[in-house]
């Protein structure tokens, strides 16, 4: 449970990370009267700028690490990337931090996370670690062209993952990664033909104590994920069953606080695991309008070890739909007036300072009582924006 170590000073989050999660989290932890402290590895991150308990040397600078740890009663990440090492060094300077990093172990490597779910008995699409041309040529043999080359760590919004149609696909691809000091290491899936995207978000306490969100569908452009209904458009049975894959898939990682669990539907109507991830997720932003508790309130609730709060919808359907950056500049839009008028859509900006093209700076959520109604106002509402 919450219990300040300064009777004069409010619980402190920490969070490893200042981007648009943790700023979101930010936002959570302040509602419920908590400080936060936030580490990254430059000044003005979107976390960072809303809190003076902003480390901005990084956590590999050892002083700013001590620092930002000393000023943490608790700590959590924002993102996956982080070295299990680093959350050890957290323990035994004697605060907890979730996820642990034997559950990041777990999950950071997607070659040893599909292992870790096949082992527990659940659906994964087949796969294998790639050393060489020879190894993807093997592979492409026992399960034909085209297939998925993946980087084992750091791959995000489609960076790391490489579809192989043919030999001379899998002779560049191959090479390319091999230059890439932190995307060298692979590994191949094989290629799902599925119908839908699916995603499913996760609460899960210090305690055991689970509570499981609606199953959505999340459709993507570019590799990246452009918007998410809530719920998904599919029958029930299909809807229950990717809820129970999901929550135990947390539970073969012993995960503690929030996860994103991402699944292929395949034709057939089964389900596969696609990705996990050990934190909010972009899948899980409509919860803040349109559950009664928000991934990312539930996260710092299972991670104090804190009641979990109910995850039922407020209205019928939800969608969320991301404000990708159309062109590389200053983060600061030019003209939200028009989206201001819609107003059945939530904005949210997440205070960028640089925009790229295809770069996730800010997300457009609306409730309704059909997926289409929502729909149509969150994508009014982005169709609206002007960056």
């Amino acid at each position: 449970m919450l219990k300040s170590i300064n009777k004069e000073q409010a619980f402190t989050l920490g969070v490893l990370g200042g981007g648009q999660l943790a700023k979101m989290l930010a936002n959570s932890a302040y509602a419920m009267g908590l400080n936060v402290a936030i580490i990254e590895n430059h000044a003005s991150s979107p976390a960072g700028d809303m809190t003076k308990l902003d480390f901005s040397k990084g956590w590999e600078d050892k002083e700013d690490f001590d620092s930002f740890i000393d000023a943490s009663d608790i700590i959590t990440l924002e993102n996956e990337f982080i070295d299990p090492t680093l959350l050890e060094y957290i323990v035994k300077k004697g605060k907890k931090v979730y996820p642990s990093a034997d559950t990041m172990r777990l999950v950071q490597d997607k070659l040893i996370q599909k292992q870790t779910f096949q082992n527990a008995g659940l659906p994964v699409p087949e796969f294998m670690q790639i050393d060489s041309i020879e190894d993807g040529a093997k592979f492409a043999d026992k399960y034909e062209f085209p297939f998925i080359m993946k980087s084992r760590k750091f791959g995000y919004d489609g960076y790391g993952n490489a579809k192989i149609d043919n030999l001379e696909d899998l002779k560049t691809d191959f090479a390319r990664f091999s230059k890439d000091e932190k995307r060298r290491f692979l590994m191949a899936e094989r290629f799902i033909d599925f119908s839908k995207e699916l995603a499913v978000m996760v609460a899960r306490s210090v305690s055991g104590e689970i509570e499981v969100y609606p199953c959505v569908e999340t459709i993507q452009r570019n590799h990246i994920c452009h918007s998410v209904i809530a719920p998904a458009e599919v029958d029930a049975a299909i809807l229950k069953n990717a809820q129970e894959i999901a929550v135990d898939a947390v539970k073969a990682i012993d995960g503690v606080g929030v996860f994103g669990v991402e699944l292929f539907l395949k034709k057939d109507s089964s389900l596969l695991i696609n990705e996990i991830a050990p934190r909010p997720h972009n899948s899980g932003h409509y919860t803040i309008e349109a559950c009664d508790t928000s991934q990312f309130e539930n996260g710092i609730r299972a991670i104090c070890n804190l009641p979990l709060g109910s995850s039922e919808m407020r209205k019928p359907a939800a969608c969320m739909v991301n404000l990708l950056g159309s062109r590389d500049g200053i983060g600061v839009p030019t003209n939200i007036i028009d989206m201001l008028k819609n107003t059945k859509a939530a904005l949210h900006l997440y205070n960028k300072k640089q925009c790229r093209a295809g770069r996730k700076m800010g997300h457009i959520t609306a409730l309704g009582n059909s997926t289409e109604e929502a729909y149509n106002v969150a994508k009014k509402g982005a169709d609206d924006f002007i960056w």
